[in-house]
């Protein structure tokens, strides 16, 4: 049975992954190739540090995953940079406890940059801070 912690991200990568027409990885490294509708990367984040309460013990996070966003090809690059963020908001507000999985996730703004590739197009890309809301009753391990 998986953690609390890995549940809710799993099912966060499932979310994003209905964003239509992008491929979203869970910790992997920027491919050579960008797909044309764009690219998503999950990263696991940082879960910091909890609130506890007592009585029973529980753990309360507010978990800060990682999603960047990548854009290469197209004229309107900064056009569909747009629509996918505007996707990923989509998705998240159609689901915002995960299943039940977690309390509440929302995912604060993008800051955009241009970056250069030598020999292929300019890239855009974004790292959109995505927060987990979620308690546990062990900071290791199983669900609550």
């Amino acid at each position: 049975m998986p953690t609390t912690r890995e549940a809710i991200l799993t099912a966060l990568a499932d979310l994003l992954s209905t964003v239509p027409y992008v491929p979203v990885l869970r910790g992997e490294v920027l491919p050579e190739r960008i797909p044309p509708a764009g690219l998503m990367i999950l990263r696991d984040g940082s879960p910091g540090e909890p609130g506890v309460s007592l009585s029973p013990l529980t753990y309360h996070y507010q978990h800060r995953a990682e999603l960047e966003v990548i854009v290469q090809f197209g004229q309107d690059r900064d056009g569909r940079f747009d629509t996918v963020v505007a996707q990923i908001g989509a998705a998240l507000g159609a689901d915002r406890t995960l299943g039940g999985r977690c309390d509440w996730v929302e995912a604060e703004a993008p800051e955009p940059a241009d970056l250069l590739v030598d020999g292929a197009a300019t890239i855009k890309a974004a790292i959109v801070p995505i927060i987990l809301h979620y308690a546990t009753s062990d900071a290791l391990g199983p669900p609550l």
